[in-house]
C-alpha cells in the first residue's frame, strides 16, 4: 500500500461520524477535536472559553457544562446541524484543590457540577439521539486522580472517582442497546494550563525537571497522546470495548513510592 493510500485509509477511521466535544477550546479537548476532524469526523465543540482549535470544529458554542438546560439545547442544535450524534467526548473539567477543613460549600458543589455533572449532562442529552440509531460511543476524560489519592488535591479526586463509576454504570446499562461508555485517565499532560502552572512556580525550570523525573519515561505527556486513545475508542475498531478505563500516565501510577 502506498503512503498516500495508507493515509487515505487512516483518514476513514471516523469518516462521517458526528462528534460532540466539551472543553474543546484548548488543551486535550482541542487536540481531540483537531485529530477527529483529520480522521473524517464532523465535530461540534462546547466550552466556556472561545474556540482556539484552528477552525477544527464545524460548529462551536460557548456555555457552562454544569448548566443542564444549556447543554441540552446545545446537544439538540448540534445534532440538528450535524445530522445526528455518534460520539460524545466529555473533556470539560476544572481543578478544585483545597484543605477539607476550609473548603467552601460552593467549591465542593462546583467541583461535582463540572467534573462529574458536566459529563452526565452531555450524556443524558445525547442518549436519545444515540439510542434512536442503536449505536454510540461516549468517552469521558477522567484522571489518574480517579485511581490514586494525592494529598493536597481534595476534592478533585472525589469527582474523578465518581466519573469512572458513571462510565462503568452507563456502559453496562446501555451495552445491549449498542452504546459504549469508556473513560481515559491522563496523568501529567503538557497542556496550556500545565505550562502556566509550571511557569508560576518559584523556579519553573526546577519544577519542570522535578515533574519530568517523577515519570518513568522521563518526559511529560502530550495532548495528542490522549487524543489518539480517544480516536481509537471513538472508532469502530473499539466496538467490543465498553465500561473500561485507560490510564495514560507513562506508568507512574504503577510505581511504589516511599
Amino acid at each position: 500500500m502506498s503512503e498516500q493510500s495508507a493515509s487515505s485509509a487512516s483518514a476513514r477511521r471516523l469518516a462521517g461520524k458526528k462528534v460532540l466535544v466539551s472543553g474543546a477550546a484548548n488543551g486535550i479537548g482541542a487536540a481531540i477535536a483537531r485529530l477527529f476532524v483529520a480522521h473524517g469526523a464532523r465535530v461540534a465543540g462546547y466550552d466556556r472559553a472561545e474556540a482556539a482549535t484552528d477552525g477544527a470544529c464545524e460548529w462551536f458554542a460557548t456555555g457552562d457544562v454544569a448548566d443542564a438546560g444549556a447543554v441540552a439545547a446545545f446537544v439538540d442544535e448540534a445534532a440538528r446541524r450535524l445530522g445526528g450524534i455518534d460520539v460524545v467526548v466529555n473533556n470539560a473539567g476544572v481543578d478544585v484543590f483545597c484543605d477539607p477543613l476550609t473548603l467552601a460549600a460552593d467549591d465542593w458543589w462546583r467541583n461535582l457540577a463540572i467534573n462529574l455533572g458536566g459529563a452526565w449532562n452531555f450524556s443524558q442529552a445525547a442518549l436519545p439521539w444515540m439510542l434512536e440509531r442503536g449505536a454510540g460511543s461516549v468517552i469521558n476524560i477522567a484522571s489518574v486522580h480517579g485511581h490514586k489519592i494525592i494529598p493536597g488535591a481534595f476534592p478533585y479526586p472525589v469527582a474523578k472517582h465518581a466519573l469512572i463509576g458513571l462510565t462503568k454504570a452507563l456502559g453496562l446499562e446501555y451495552a445491549a442497546r449498542g452504546l459504549r461508555f469508556n473513560s481515559i485517565s491522563p496523568g501529567l499532560i503538557l497542556t496550556e494550563r500545565i505550562e502556566r502552572w509550571l511557569d508560576a512556580q518559584p523556579d519553573p525550570d526546577a519544577a519542570r525537571r522535578r515533574q519530568t523525573e517523577l515519570l518513568p519515561p522521563k518526559r511529560i505527556g502530550e495532548p495528542d497522546e490522549v487524543a489518539y486513545t480517544a480516536l481509537f475508542l471513538a472508532s469502530d475498531e473499539a466496538r467490543f470495548i465498553n465500561a473500561a478505563d485507560i490510564v495514560i500516565d507513562g506508568g507512574r501510577t504503577q510505581l511504589y513510592h516511599e
